[in-house]
């Protein structure tokens, strides 16, 4: 079991590092090596020193001792179409190293008791359609594809197709 806290400026490192590697691992068979090999920890590091200091959303961090094993970024849902109600995850991020230990199930479940407390109802979140692992996972944590259309775009070089899935956040 892992310590679940709000994420402070100094963990900035520990969270670029993560967002990398789970990169790599998680789109190694969806994007061109050479891409995902230009991802920096320096650049990601830069992204979230600034989302911290602006306080953008809610970012939580699944410490084991002083390592961090995995993150969630939430907030309002961006979507055109959101009630004033809906969340949105971000992002959602394990250390390769621990996926299939329940990280990323404790890390969704603290975000969805805050969401709750924050008057949020519903959930949304965007996922590559090729990323069967993160279906599988968000499936099993009871969203559902929505019938909002598909956004396709280019990701270093590939054309990939994103999907939003939903899931009602009510006890």
């Amino acid at each position: 079991m892992s310590l679940i806290r709000h994420a402070v400026p100094e963990d900035a490192r520990a969270v670029a590092e993560i967002h990398v590697d789970a990169w790599r691992a998680a789109y190694s068979a969806i994007l061109p090596e050479a891409f995902l090999a230009s991802l920096t920890v320096a650049s990601c590091q830069a992204f979230w020193a600034q989302v911290l200091a602006d306080k953008q959303g809610d970012l939580l961090v699944a410490m084991a001792s002083d390592r961090m094993l995995g993150w969630i970024s939430t907030g309002p849902c961006r979507g055109q179409d959101a009630a004033m109600d809906d969340a949105e995850i971000w992002a959602l991020y394990a250390s390769p190293s621990v996926w299939s230990t329940g990280v990323g199930c404790q890390l969704w479940s603290t975000a969805r008791t805050r969401l709750l407390e924050q008057g949020h109802r519903q959930c949304r979140l965007w996922v590559l359609a090729q990323n069967a692992r993160a279906i599988r996972f968000y499936k099993a944590a009871g969203f559902e594809r929505d019938e909002f259309p598909a956004k396709t775009f280019e990701l270093g070089g590939t054309v990939v197709q994103e999907i939003r899935w939903s899931c009602r956040l009510e006890a």
